[in-house]
């Protein structure tokens, strides 16, 4: 049977990396402020969906990642890995 979540049951692969990528921002970008990073770049979510996508316990749209990917200036592949 298929399984749409990773061994460790998250809902995404990327969202650790996220984190990581938010944090590591010289400004240390609250999951708030990067929301609304977000926002500007045409995606519809708030803080407690950052939240859910940083700690796996949501799935990541590749729209989503496109723009997330565009904000840290890296390929969406970088964000995958």
């Amino acid at each position: 049977m298929y399984k749409n979540k990773t061994p460790d049951g998250r809902c995404n692969l990327s969202g650790s990396k996220i984190r990581k990528l938010r944090m590591s921002l010289p400004q240390k970008t609250s999951q708030r402020a990067f929301a609304e990073l977000l926002q500007l770049h045409g995606l519809d979510v708030d803080k407690n969906a950052v939240q859910r996508m940083e700690s796996g316990q949501r799935f990541i749209t590749d729209i989503e990642l496109k723009a997330i990917a565009s904000i840290f200036k890296i390929n969406t592949d970088e964000l995958l890995k």
